[in-house]
C-alpha cells in the first residue's frame, strides 16, 4: 500500500470509529507508531481535522466525512464473495441483514459494474453442508454486547441433560469448531464462561446494562482458556487422505514432506488424545510415524471399538399387539310400524 493509499484508507479508519489510539492503528496497519504519527500529522496539514485528547485518543471532528465511497471491480467482487461466505456462518437474522446491505451497496455501483457483479454472483457458489442446528439469535447478542446490556437465558451443559438459567454480561462472540460462541461474565457462577449459541435457549437482552471490565482481555482470555497446541505428531497419509488432513486439522500443520506413495504432515497438537478419534477416520490411509505413545492410544482405541462393534446386540422385540375385540353384533333393526 502506498503512503496516498494509507492516508485515505487512515481518515476511513478513523471515520469508523468515534475514537482510537496511535497504537489501534499502528496494530490496525502493521505500522509503527512513529509511523502513524508522522501519518496523522501529514493528514493535519492536508486540512483534515483530526482532534487529539491526551491519554483517549484520536478522533475525527464532529461533521467531516468523505466524499461518498466509489468501489473498484476488485473491491465489488469481494464484498460479492463475502455475501455468499456469510451463508456459511451466519444466522438467518444476519443473513437478513447482510443481503439489504449489499443490496444498497450495488445500488451505488455504475450499472456496467452492476452487471458485472449480477453475472459474477449467478456464476458463484457453494457447496451444500450439514445442516447446523438452531441457535440464539446472533443479531441479538451482538446488539447486547455493543451496548453492554445483561442477557438472560437457559443453557443446555454437555456434561449432564437438563438446563439451567443464566445472566451474563457479554464480553465476545468467536467462531470456532463450526459453532457460534459467546464469552461471557456469568453472574450465576461468578466467573468468564464459553457458551455455545446452539445450547441457548429463551434468550433475551434486558434493559440492565453493565460497567466494562477492565480486566478481561480478549486474545489473554483465548490464550488462557485454549491449550496450547505444543506437542508434534508425525503422520504419513496418502494423497488424497492429505489434502483432507490439510483441511480438517485446525489446531496447525507445522510441516509437510512429499513421499512417493504419500505426504508426511507434522501436525501441532496440546494432546495426543485430541488426535485419536480423528486418525480412526482415515482407516489405513494415516499411518502413525511418531510419537509411539501416540500410536500406542490408537491401537488401543482401535481396539475398544473393534470389541464393541463385535457385540451384536440384542434385538429387543417389541410385545405383539393384541387382536383387536371382536366387534359386537349389529342389533337388529327395530320392526317396521304396524299400518295404522
Amino acid at each position: 500500500m502506498n503512503r496516498v493509499d494509507r492516508l485515505l484508507a487512515l481518515i476511513l479508519f478513523l471515520q469508523s470509529r468515534r475514537v482510537a489510539t496511535a497504537e489501534d492503528m499502528a496494530r490496525h496497519f502493521g505500522l509503527s507508531v512513529r509511523t502513524i504519527y508522522r501519518d496523522l500529522a501529514a493528514l493535519g496539514e492536508a486540512g483534515v481535522p483530526i482532534a487529539a485528547e491526551a491519554g483517549v485518543g484520536y478522533a475525527l471532528v464532529k461533521g467531516y466525512h468523505l466524499p461518498p465511497v466509489s468501489f473498484t471491480p476488485e473491491e465489488a467482487s469481494a464484498l460479492v464473495t463475502g455475501g455468499m461466505l456469510v451463508e456459511q456462518l451466519a444466522d438467518p437474522s444476519l443473513r437478513t441483514q447482510i443481503h439489504a446491505a449489499l443490496l444498497k451497496i450495488r445500488a451505488t455501483l455504475p450499472r456496467d459494474l452492476q452487471d458485472r457483479m449480477a453475472r459474477l454472483d449467478r456464476g458463484m457458489t457453494t457447496l451444500a453442508r450439514a445442516p447446523e442446528p438452531p441457535q440464539a439469535d446472533l443479531s441479538l447478542l451482538q446488539q447486547a454486547l455493543a451496548q453492554r446490556r445483561v442477557v438472560t437465558f437457559t443453557y443446555e451443559c454437555a456434561a449432564r441433560p437438563g438446563f439451567t438459567t443464566r445472566a451474563v454480561e457479554p464480553m465476545a462472540l468467536i467462531h470456532y469448531l463450526a459453532r457460534w460462541h459467546l464469552i461471557a461474565w456469568c453472574r450465576t457462577r461468578s466467573d468468564y464462561r464459553d457458551f455455545r449459541t446452539d445450547r441457548m435457549r429463551d434468550v433475551t437482552a434486558l434493559r440492565e446494562t453493565f460497567a466494562p471490565r477492565d480486566d478481561f482481555d480478549l486474545t489473554e482470555h483465548l490464550r488462557a482458556t485454549t491449550p496450547a497446541p505444543d506437542l508434534r505428531a508425525r503422520i504419513k497419509f496418502a494423497r488424497l487422505s492429505a489434502d483432507r488432513a490439510k483441511r480438517e486439522w485446525w489446531l496447525g500443520i507445522v510441516d509437510e514432506q512429499p513421499e512417493d506413495d504419500g505426504i508426511v504432515l507434522t501436525l501441532a497438537t496440546p494432546g495426543f488424545d485430541y488426535l485419536v478419534g480423528w486418525l480412526l477416520s482415515f482407516g489405513r490411509a494415516a499411518t502413525v510415524l511418531a510419537p509411539d505413545p501416540l500410536r500406542a492410544l490408537l491401537v488401543q482405541a482401535a481396539q475398544d471399538a473393534a470389541a464393541h462393534h463385535a457385540v451384536i446386540p440384542p434385538v429387543v422385540t417389541p410385545p405383539a399387539a393384541a387382536p383387536p375385540a371382536a366387534a359386537p353384533p349389529a342389533a337388529a333393526p327395530p320392526a317396521a310400524a304396524p299400518p295404522a
